[in-house]
């Protein structure tokens, strides 16, 4: 469904209501003042966490919640014998540790790259397919040339050759950046399996010379979630239906699920995705994970199977914040072949700048400040207009900005963007660029085909439709082969101009600047409803269509849970504004200290009462108009969102339907 940011609700605010069995990492904070700016020092403490994980039928090698161990000392068995310490393994190391803790191991030779890796593809093996206990489909396959790449870098490092921090380091890459190797690249389709990609995209590049291990291709929502009306995050033809692995039964959100979840559960420490609006920031969200949608161009799209050359942003995963910035850092920077500075240039966030704000690949430190100043003289505003989408996420969200508050950070509160966001717009815009892109992609990337256009892709899946449409159809693949118009027509370019203005003068650096504010904050995506192939019936909205129109960099990290599944909080901000968000993000990490590792929970355990039976009235989700009319919120006529959707007025009475197939995406 189309996203909207919500009007201001009417009635009691969240913060009112009783949520129940919500749980947050709390943390205290001692603050001191010094020359005017707060300083804090932090004296963690929890409440209790989520229940503990019931054992697996089959348990895993590795359990799925360990964490990564010193080494220790083995009681010695009389006074004369030595103690002995219990050696550390690639298979330990991997689970929740850092890419820092990876890189002591890695150069002081306590593991080698070859047996990280090795550890990697059986954790995959382990958790991942159908044959695994946990069955997450995060990944669609692995590189079969991972291991010869480790022995290379083992070599190196043997001969004391390191190529920056991310010599080594196993990643994932959504199945939509290009790699010239066995590996495919189809977004998720079966249609591309047999194309042949002759170039590495730009970022895959870059993260090679970088001493990264492409490890595989992450799962994901086929074609970006472009392709059907009633198709969930995280399935895909070739993939399957991915899930959340804190509760098997939920949804990862998507586009870019299976990169989340691969992070969560620590295959890899980093991965990478791809966002249009919400594809990273939303499986951040559910998955637990920090995700980082970059500003439009900071990071190359050349190579990335697309969907809008406006508003693609790759950008990385990690667990803590720190490891995106370096993740950022290796693979930030201009790319000349990019679209952002070529057919878009004029309305690309990089053309309001009268000095240019984009770094050469790889010279930017994204890590630098990341420490117990990062905070310092950070003003930081609630974007209340994007509230509203679930009341429990609405709770936890109050309850960390609470703990903020409370810690000493200057948080401005009750802000409201006076802006209107035009979604059918930005479809027009969407659909309008897909079809040109993909074709542009086709011709440079798989020339040879065997598939070389979307009408292929169209008639190929009419002709393996127990396969390809199994769940939802083709209908947005459909559409955008009528599309007669051009990429260069005067209207598109003043849609642009328009969604410009609404998203960006009238929105983000409008609100920054009114209220001096650094940054934005406001609950990422609801919580997880129940996985469907069918599509996400629980998936009200998000916060992240803003900041897509506007080609603005935001990043969503753990903020707490809601029952067994965690939530998360979406801090945005002005273009190329990332070292800034990146810098309160890390300081609100430290603050609320809110991610636990995954449970792998079959489903939820818990049929104990809810703490107060008392019903909660639930609130439309609100909408922006798609024409002069006042807003209207918008519901689904049946619980699962299938059937029709009904525009309510602000009085309540119900004054138009729309039917379902017009809505034309969750998140992509």
């Amino acid at each position: 469904m189309r996203q909207h940011p919500p009007r201001r609700p009417q009635g009691a605010s969240a913060s009112s209501r009783n949520v129940s069995r919500r749980h947050i990492v709390f943390a205290g904070a001692t603050l001191v003042t010094a020359t005017g700016a707060a300083v804090w020092t932090l004296d963690v403490a929890t409440n209790d966490p989520p229940p503990a994980t019931p054992t697996p039928t089959t348990p895993p090698t590795v359990a799925p919640t360990e964490v990564a161990i010193a080494p220790t000392a083995t009681t010695p068995p009389t006074a004369t014998v030595e103690p002995t310490a219990t050696p550390v393994t690639a298979d330990d190391l991997l689970v929740e540790s850092t890419v820092a803790d990876l890189r002591d191991a890695l150069d002081s030779g306590t593991i080698t790259v070859t047996e990280l890796v090795q550890a990697s593809l059986a954790r995959i093996a382990e958790l991942d397919g159908d044959d695994s206990w946990a069955g997450l489909h995060a990944m669609i396959e692995t590189n079969s040339e991972a291991l010869d790449i480790a022995a290379t870098l083992d070599q190196e490092l043997q001969s004391g050759t390191i190529r920056g921090p991310l010599h080594g380091i196993p990643i994932v890459v959504k199945d939509v950046f290009a790699t010239a190797d066995t590996m495919h690249t189809t977004a998720g389709s079966l249609a591309l399996v047999d194309n042949t990609v002759v170039e590495d995209a730009f970022l895959i590049g870059v993260l090679r010379s970088a001493g990264a291990v492409i490890l595989g291709k992450a799962n994901m929502s086929e074609w970006s979630a472009f392709r059907s009306s009633g198709l969930g995050s995280g399935w895909s033809a070739r993939g399957g239906q991915a899930v959340n692995p804190y509760q098997l039964d939920k949804s990862p959100w998507g586009s870019s699920s299976g990169s989340a979840i691969a992070v969560a559960a620590s295959y890899v420490p980093l991965a990478l995705g791809a966002e249009t609006d919400g594809s990273i920031l939303a499986p951040a969200s559910a998955c637990g994970v920090v995700g980082m949608k970059p500003t439009v161009g900071l990071t190359s799209r050349t190579g990335v199977i697309p969907i809008s050359m406006s508003q693609d942003s790759p950008g990385p995963f990690g667990r803590t914040v720190r490891d995106v910035a370096i993740m950022l850092s290796a693979i930030a920077g201009y790319d000349a072949e990019d679209s952002a500075y070529q057919e878009i240039a004029t309305t690309a966030p990089a053309s309001e700048f009268a000095s240019w704000p984009v770094p050469e690949i790889a010279t930017y430190d994204y890590t630098a400040g990341l420490d117990d100043t990062a905070l310092d003289g950070m003003r930081i505003g609630v974007a209340r207009s994007f509230f509203g989408w679930d009341l429990e996420a609405d709770a936890a969200m109050e309850d960390a900005i609470a703990i903020l508050q409370n810690a000493g950070i200057e948080i401005v509160d009750d802000i409201w963007l006076e802006t209107t966001l035009d979604s059918d717009g930005e479809y027009n815009v969407l659909i309008t660029e897909f079809p040109y892109a993909t074709q542009k992609f086709f011709a440079r990337f798989t020339p040879n085909g065997p598939i070389t256009s979307l009408a292929d892709v169209v008639a190929f899946n009419n002709d393996h439709a127990d396969e390809e449409l199994a769940y939802g159809d083709q209908i947005v693949l459909e559409r955008a082969l009528d599309v007669t118009w051009s990429i260069d027509d005067d209207w598109v370019q003043n849609v642009r101009i328009q969604n410009g203005i609404a998203a960006r003068d009238n929105g983000i650096d409008g609100t920054l600047t009114a209220h001096q504010l650094d940054a934005l904050i406001a609950p990422t995506a609801p919580v997880p409803s129940e996985v469907s192939s069918w599509g996400d019936g629980g998936f009200t909205g998000s916060s992240a269509q803003i900041s897509a129109i506007a080609g603005y960099p935001a990043i969503s990290i753990p903020m707490g849970f809601v029952g067994h599944l965690p939530v998360g909080m979406n801090i945005f901000g002005a273009a190329f504004s990332e070292h800034t968000l990146l810098k309160i993000a890390y300081g609100f990490e430290q603050i609320l200290q809110a991610r636990i590792p995954p449970q792998y929970l079959p489903s939820d355990p818990s049929d104990d009462p809810v703490e107060d039976e008392t019903p909660v009235e639930e609130e439309p989700s609100w909408s922006m108009p798609t024409d002069d009319t006042d807003t209207v919120g918008v519901e689904p006529t049946d619980e699962n969102g299938d059937a029709t959707w009904v525009e309510v007025s602000d009085d309540g009475s119900d004054v138009e339907t729309i039917p379902t197939d017009e809505e034309w995406s969750d998140d992509q």
